[in-house]
């Protein structure tokens, strides 16, 4: 599927030192779908999803390859053909400028309009994500927003130059119910209009499955399956996945006690020489504690796993 690409990664390593907490991820995204990565804290998630804007912490060494179609230089790239949408909209807004004018500067950094004509467009792309009276709120301020509103904005910013793609790091973490739809119906809305593929970072498995097109589950840095949201999440090959869809509160007694996927993650740096999920694997064999296993094709999806054709369901056994 590679010249399907829209984005490819390749073998993609980072390291603080000489501890690597991404390990060689390789994937591709393709022209508007919605790719997730999902794992719990801790996984490298977030570090991927900056590393594709080239906005990796400093001190961080980068290895591998990250492309945009015929591009690899993703500075260059980044506010104009890829963007991102933080987590924390508040943060990523400046409190001192209007909002419009702040979404106009971006839209001035990688298109030659007047200030007038990119006034226009930052208007415009508020009223697209539905900010009420966009004229008026955007000569407001990010505090006279509501916190709704403020991560309307920043999408609005990461679309207004109707980019290639959209990386969206956890937008709905701390949202109500509500908020969160609202926030993923405005990204929706947006990757359509201006037909971009979204890559979405989430821990909340609820809004993969019914968001996104295919999922790359990480783990201590390393993909652990990647495939269609749907085949995986249904019937998971990797005994990591099905840890953590089992681990999900289900319908039963009020008294039930909640799922827990039984251990924690490994530290950064702290990855033994065999899968570095073996000590929380019911499955785990000899083998699995000696070398780790490669990430190879198992019927409809890629798994890292020795044990992927014998992951049992029901998948209560993994809690």
């Amino acid at each position: 599927m590679q010249s399907e690409a829209l984005l490819s990664v390749r073998d993609l390593r980072i390291a603080f030192g000489e501890v690597e907490t991404v390990r060689g991820l390789t994937f591709d995204v393709r022209p508007r779908e919605v790719f997730a990565l999902v794992g719990e804290s801790g996984a490298g998630k977030s570090l991927t999803a900056r590393a594709l804007l080239g906005m990796v912490p400093r001190g961080a060494t980068v290895g591998g390859s990250v492309r945009l179609r015929d591009s690899a230089d993703l500075a260059a790239e980044r506010g104009r053909r890829i963007t991102f949408v933080p987590q924390d909209a508040l943060s990523a807004l400046s409190p001192v400028h209007p909002v419009g004018d702040q979404l106009a500067a971006a839209v001035r950094s990688v298109r030659r309009l007047s200030r007038s004509e990119a006034r226009t467009r930052a208007v415009a792309a508020l009223d697209r994500v539905g900010i009420p009276d966009a004229a008026r709120r955007a000569r407001a301020y990010p505090h006279e927003y509501s916190g709704g509103m403020r991560q309307r904005a920043v999408i609005a910013m990461a679309t207004v130059n109707e980019p290639d793609v959209v990386v969206a790091d956890e937008p709905t973490t701390a949202l109500d119910e509500e908020r969160r739809e609202q926030v993923l119906r405005v990204l929706a809305e947006q990757r359509e209009a201006v037909g971009a593929a979204l890559v979405l970072v989430t821990h909340d498995l609820d809004v993969v499955r019914a968001h996104a097109d295919r999922v790359l589950v990480m783990y201590a840095g390393r993909a652990a399956e990647l495939g269609p949201v749907q085949r995986v999440l249904s019937r998971p090959r990797a005994p990591y996945t099905a840890g953590l869809l089992a681990s999900l509160p289900q319908d039963g007694p009020r008294r039930r006690r909640l799922p827990v996927l039984r251990g924690t993650p490994p530290a950064p740096g702290a990855v033994g020489p065999g899968c570095a999920f073996a000590p929380r694997c019911p499955l785990a064999t000899g083998p699995c504690h000696d070398r780790e296993p490669a990430l190879q094709a198992v019927v409809d999806r890629l798994v890292a796993c020795h044990h992927a054709a014998d992951v049992p369901d029901p998948l209560r056994k993994f809690v």
